[in-house]
């Protein structure tokens, strides 16, 4: 099974219905549900989610919500050593970072993301949700 890992705005797309893009997310994470593909996401990612959930989109209870998620995803931890490699990156979202470099201490080629400019220098592929269905669906 192929191990995928997903940036936060995928997450949030999904969970927030954020339109046109949540289509994309709901398949990938179908495939996930599916157990056709392991989605696996930074521990990062859960404290984010929750945040903009409640601050930007209102979401009433978002735990709730994001516990129903949890049972899709593989969570990865955010070592000390993730943090010493996302300050040396020459990233310059310190968040992207630390995403980037999550997925490479877990051995993980492929990043998903809405956002490919953030990860030009990248040395794994990093291709958007539509992109990654449309080559393997």
């Amino acid at each position: 099974m192929e191990r995928i890992f997903v940036d936060t705005d995928i997450c949030l797309d999904l969970l927030s219905g954020r339109k046109p893009f949540n289509s994309f997310a709901e398949q990938l994470f179908s495939l996930s549900d599916k157990r056709e593909i392991e989605i696996c996401v930074s521990a990062l990612s859960f404290s984010t989610i929750d945040y903009i959930l409640h601050a930007h989109y209102a979401v009433k209870n978002p735990r709730q919500l994001i516990a129903k998620f949890k049972t899709l995803v593989t969570t990865l931890p955010v070592e000390s050593k993730t943090i010493d490699l996302a300050i040396a990156s020459d990233f310059n979202n310190f968040e992207d970072a630390i995403q980037y470099n999550t997925a490479i201490e877990n051995e993980i080629t492929v990043l998903i993301t809405r956002n490919i400019k953030d990860y030009k220098t990248a040395q794994i592929k990093v291709i958007t949700a539509e992109s990654y269905l449309a080559k393997n669906i």
